[in-house]
């Protein structure tokens, strides 16, 4: 597991360490909140650990950012208030946990592994390239959380092509996947779900979304990656 910790008290930042360490659990550590949100916005962590009173930027507003950038690492605010306002505004904010200092390191790990299982588990059941994400078990789509009401067979054409982005799948392969028998290869229904898809992905996303459905020249239709992602 690797954590990103952002805490600008040596002492407690460097126990931390140290014994999160010796659980074998990878700790990067900033000391304050502008050094924080960089190190989130640019690492790839398992989990963050936000003190809220930090120099800079505060962990509330480190954890906002990423929320609204649709960053859904799991979060635990360090706190050294204990009032019920700085742990509700935490939780509304997007925290996952929180705790209150001091505390027990063994259960600083605990909620880490916790947090960790629990998100693990989320992402199976949740496909997305980009800023488009599908919920399998709610069967709800959504694009820089923006809701996207699609049909039966338009959420089953998308499921399909998020499960292996950048793959390009013929009119055959889509056919049999997704309307579940054969059809007339001259048929057009591919082509007019695509366009009915397309067309509702750009009216929430707009021309600029991260994942498009790219039609390739004598082959078929991909869930293509933007370059930019």
């Amino acid at each position: 597991m690797k954590i990103l910790l952002v805490e600008d008290e040596d002492r407690i930042a460097d126990l931390v360490c140290t014994e999160l360490g010796a659980r074998g659990i990878s700790v990067r550590r900033c000391a304050d909140g502008t050094g924080g949100l960089e190190a989130a916005q640019r690492g790839s962590f398992d989990a963050l650990v936000l003190d809220l009173m930090l120099p800079g930027i505060d962990g509330l507003s480190i954890l906002r950012a990423l929320r609204e950038s649709g960053d859904a690492t799991p979060v635990i605010l360090l706190t050294a208030r204990s009032e019920l306002g700085d742990r509700v505004r935490g939780l509304e904010a997007g925290a996952d946990d929180y705790l209150a200092k001091p505390f027990f390191i063994d259960e600083l790990a605990a909620r880490l592994h916790a947090l960790v299982r629990r998100s693990a588990s989320d992402r199976v059941n949740t496909l997305h390239v980009g800023d488009l994400v599908l919920d399998r078990l709610t069967r709800q789509v959504s694009c820089r959380q923006r809701h996207i009401d699609l049909t039966g067979r338009e959420y089953a054409l998308l499921e399909f092509l998020i499960r292996s982005p950048d793959r390009v799948f013929t009119r055959s392969e889509i056919l049999e996947h997704v309307w579940g028998y054969d059809f007339d290869p001259m048929t057009n229904v591919v082509d007019v779900c695509v366009r009915r898809l397309r067309a509702k992905l750009a009216e929430v996303a707009g021309t600029e979304a991260v994942a498009q459905i790219e039609a390739v020249r004598g082959a078929g239709y991909r869930l293509r990656r933007n370059a930019a992602e």
